[in-house]
């Protein structure tokens, strides 16, 4: 089948999920599956090939992202119900004062975040921007916007974040050096699409607090201390990092090497850090093992969803791929010249337009790219600087089909043309800044 068929397969696939998502209000898990097999059949893909094509899409995508989100959920749920994360932002609120409060909101998102789902962490740490906009009398946009793209950029960039998990799965590509790059990214795009930006834009945009909302209980109680909440949050990446740079220190093929690499995978360090903050903060504090149980499948409830449509994302990557439609729309890209990184950030931007999802944009620019890349034999480290600039690419623009649009609308009281001018452009902002740096960082390589 010609290129230019392959490649209108592609561009109508997107357009058709845009359709039946959109306009015939199709649930999106059923409308990627319809579209899967759309452009199976129209890729000339036999047909016997497409059931087994889904079903490998499916697997290999939630073999890995199964695990990593269960625990990952119990892990952030337990840190909030012992008072952790709320430890961790009252003391950043503390030690950066009231003028800074804008600055440490951006940190407690990004930190906060972490072990969290984007909208759970939403939930979760809205209520700080309410509770320092009443103590400072601050300006709404002012404070919530840098939360918001703390929250956004951990979701985006970090390890164990769901989505950069996925994509350096995905790649393969080395997980030290999506910590590496993923940090400064994360970092730097926080600190301007956040309190740069919101303080920009908070001098043209306002809206009055929701008169619904309570302020949080922040400080009462016996929290952790903010030292130990910190280093529970950051436990999974510790592990992670260790596996990285150990694997560079020891003898190759050692038994320390191979307990580095043991401890030091995702599912190991997610895991040992579930346990420590449930025996070492949990238990302690008088948690009962019902409370605890409770707890943890309260906190795997809401994943379900997110396993779900990520799954389906990975069927129709998966489709792509080995249809020809992937590989043909990837040369297509790359034949016009563009560099590699470049064409990964612009491909994930221009599915994320279309159809909303950053999860679905980047599985399905990977599908796009591993092509390309498996010709070119790309090492570990630039495949995660590509993994960056597709998780870069996957935020920008969020408009009216993306559910953070409204989450953000929601929660802060904003209307459309609000939401537009403040979540959109910081979105936008912070994914352009995480795409340049894994440009940047792809050719250092």
């Amino acid at each position: 089948m010609s290129t230019l068929t392959l490649v209108g397969t592609a561009v109508g696939s997107v357009l058709l999920l845009l359709f039946l998502v959109m306009k015939a209000r199709m649930h999106a898990f059923v409308a990627l599956m319809l579209v899967s097999i759309a452009a199976g059949i129209f890729s000339g893909m036999p047909l016997d090939r497409i059931a087994d094509t889904m079903q490998k899409g499916m697997g290999d995508t939630l073999g890995f992202l199964a695990i990593v989100v269960a625990l990952g959920a119990m892990f952030g749920k337990i840190l909030h119900e012992v008072g952790a994360l709320d430890q961790i932002a009252a003391q950043l609120l503390k030690r950066f004062g009231k003028s800074k409060a804008h600055y440490a909101l951006g940190i407690a998102g990004l930190i906060c975040a972490l072990p969290l789902f984007f909208d759970v962490a939403v939930v979760l740490l809205i209520g700080i921007v309410f509770a320092v906009a009443r103590r400072t009398d601050g300006n709404i946009v002012k404070l919530a916007i840098p939360l918001f793209a703390g929250v956004a950029a951990a979701a985006s960039f970090l390890l164990p974040g769901p989505v950069p998990m996925l994509l350096a799965s995905q790649m393969k590509a080395d997980f030290g050096w999506m910590i590496a790059i993923g940090l400064v990214a994360a970092v730097v795009g926080m600190l301007i699409a956040g309190p740069l930006y919101g303080s920009f834009i908070s001098r043209y945009v306002n809206w009055p607090m929701p008169a619904d909302e309570n302020e949080p209980a922040l400080g009462k109680g016996n929290l952790p201390s903010f030292g130990f909440s910190l280093a529970l949050v950051l436990c999974p990446l510790v592990l992670v990092g260790m596996k990285t740079i150990g694997a560079r220190l020891v003898t190759p093929g050692s038994q320390l090497q191979q307990w580095l690499e043991f401890i030091g995978h995702p599912f190991t360090a997610i895991l040992l850090a579930c346990l420590i903050v449930i025996y070492g903060l949990a238990k302690p504090r008088g948690m009962t093992n019902e409370q605890t149980l409770a707890i943890c499948s309260a906190a795997v409830q809401p994943a379900g969803i997110i396993l779900l449509m990520t799954g389906a994302g990975g069927v129709f990557k998966q489709i792509l791929v080995d249809s020809g439609v992937g590989p043909a729309l990837g040369d297509a890209m790359i034949g016009t010249g563009l560099p590699i990184a470049v064409a990964a950030f612009a491909l994930s931007a221009m599915v994320r337009v279309i159809q909303g999802s950053a999860t679905v944009a980047c599985l399905t620019t990977v599908g796009l790219v591993l092509p390309v890349t498996s010709q070119l034999g790309l090492g570990g480290g630039q495949l995660a600087a590509l993994a960056i600039c597709i998780a870069g690419g996957s935020i920008v623009l969020s408009h009216v089909n993306d559910a953070g649009f409204w989450l953000f609308g929601k929660f802060t009281g904003a209307n459309e043309l609000q939401t537009l001018k403040t979540w959109t452009v910081m979105e936008t902002l912070l994914g352009s800044v995480g795409g340049i740096i894994g440009m940047i960082a792809f050719t250092m390589f």
